[in-house]
């Protein structure tokens, strides 16, 4: 990529925050959060549903992803090879978030289609957003601290607005009032416009300064050269942990307060709902997101700081495992959610800046650019992790006897709980142990990754 002087400034970095405050805040946010949920005791799919939907996402991924990345790769536009994607596509991610989140008043097979048709559209604009949004760090800057402050301003980003959107969400139902199905519908609309706006602002503000060495004509051989990547390799498979880890967590949450704390809990008169509960660890990880270039350069590299955060998340997540499953022990519980998120807010911004690290590589070893094929792949491993995982727990909790479903007759979703002692012990499991195993995973995988930078 050709060099340049003019260095980045602040309304930049800010702007590029606003871009993952929009997509890793909002929408993702909730959609890791509230969708399985939603889906199993709101939307009224039933379980297997709920898990193939989110499978069958994840196959459709695996193909637009990589396409977007090679795409956008060689989009040539007045506003650049990334920024076109983010500033045209910020309407319809907002547009297709809110009708996501909207329950037609149709029968279990008319709310199928409706859902498998919403959901696999929003991955489809979403990945028409994100891809380019990734790949857009590769072509801000050649300075190596100044994409590590990128992206650690991304993931403060990301972090401030999901504390906003959880601490908020339970507050703004009960401002809203109605059935929850009313309540999701106007939360979608309002959210989706917030993300709608922050994502156009992160197509504005932003600049391109590198042009990318393009090649002449569309090859296959730019899919078969990440195969023999081996930084790429090994970090694909750490970013996939990595959201498997979060993905758990967040999918698992909403089932945690309401089956094995039996619904929300109220101290000092706070809230404390799936969402609130989450939002401690969403505050840690904004604060010490902030904190990981600093944290890096004291460990000495970022494969070393990504390998200390994560075995932090392994040791906090089996603590967790061995709380007494009662609200009243509800503060220890948020307190090893705050000791796992200094771990997570830690290796965030490490994975994107490691990608960055990747299509350099690329680059130097196959003399054109490939940055948003590479950057396509922590998308996809965004994409893959959260969902397989929601999808995992959604087909492991009606294993251990969660049933649900929409009453042919009435319209109405019904929920039920075969076997208490069954469900509780795997939502404690999916929350704790899971994680912990995959975080473990993260740091074998780190010793493999050969770029020592």
């Amino acid at each position: 990529m050709a060099q340049t002087t003019d260095k980045p400034t602040l309304k930049e970095k800010i702007g590029y925050a606003l871009g993952d405050a929009a997509a890793g805040g909002i929408t993702w946010k909730v959609m890791s959060i509230a969708f399985p949920l939603f889906f199993t005791n709101i939307f009224g799919l039933t379980v297997a549903d709920t898990a193939t939907l989110m499978l069958v996402a994840r196959l459709f991924d695996v193909v637009t992803d990589p396409l977007m990345g090679s795409l956008a790769d060689r989009t040539q536009s007045r506003w650049g090879t990334y920024r076109p994607w983010i500033i045209f596509g910020a309407i319809p991610l907002g547009v297709v978030f809110a009708l996501l989140l909207f329950t037609p008043d149709f029968g279990p097979v008319g709310k199928r289609i409706y859902a498998y048709t919403l959901y696999l559209l929003m991955m489809a604009v979403y990945t028409a957003v994100n891809v380019p949004y990734g790949s857009l760090l590769g072509v801000m800057t050649d300075d190596d601290n100044e994409k590590n402050e990128f992206s650690s301003y991304r993931m403060v980003g990301a972090y401030a607005m999901g504390f906003v959107t959880l601490l908020s969400f339970p507050y703004l139902q009960k401002m809203v009032g109605g059935t929850p199905a009313h309540q999701y519908a106007v939360l979608g609309v309002l959210l989706g416009g917030l993300a709608a706006l922050g994502t156009l602002a992160c197509g504005l503000l932003t600049k391109e300064r590198l042009k990318p060495v393009r090649a002449e004509k569309f090859s296959l051989k730019p899919f078969a050269d990440l195969f023999r990547n081996k930084p790429w390799i090994y970090l694909t498979l750490v970013g996939i942990c990595m959201n498997f880890f979060n993905g758990f967590r967040y999918a698992v949450a909403g089932y945690l307060l309401e089956y094995c704390l039996h619904g929300d809990v109220t101290v000092s008169g706070l809230i404390i709902n799936y969402t609130v509960f989450m939002t401690f660890g969403e505050v840690t990880c904004m604060i010490f997101g902030g904190v990981s270039p600093k944290f890096t350069k004291w460990v000495g590299s970022k494969r070393k700081a990504f390998s200390w955060a994560a075995l932090l998340c392994a040791v906090s997540s089996v603590a967790f495992f061995f709380i007494p499953m009662d609200p009243k022990y509800i503060w220890m519980m948020v307190a090893v959610v705050i000791i796992t998120s200094i771990g997570i807010g830690l290796f965030s911004p490490l994975l994107w800046s490691m990608y960055a690290d990747v299509a350099d590589y690329a680059t130097e070893q196959n003399g054109t650019s490939s940055t948003g094929l590479i950057f396509s792949s922590g998308t996809m491993s965004q994409k893959f992790g959260s969902a397989i995982s929601g999808a995992l727990v959604a087909l492991l909790l009606g294993l251990s006897g969660f049933v649900s479903g929409t009453d042919p007759a009435t319209g109405q979703t019904v929920v039920t709980i075969t076997n208490e002692a069954s469900v509780q012990h795997m939502i404690w499991s999916l929350f704790s142990l899971f994680p912990a195993a995959i975080a473990l995973l993260i740091v074998f995988l780190l010793r493999l990754y050969p770029i020592k930078k």
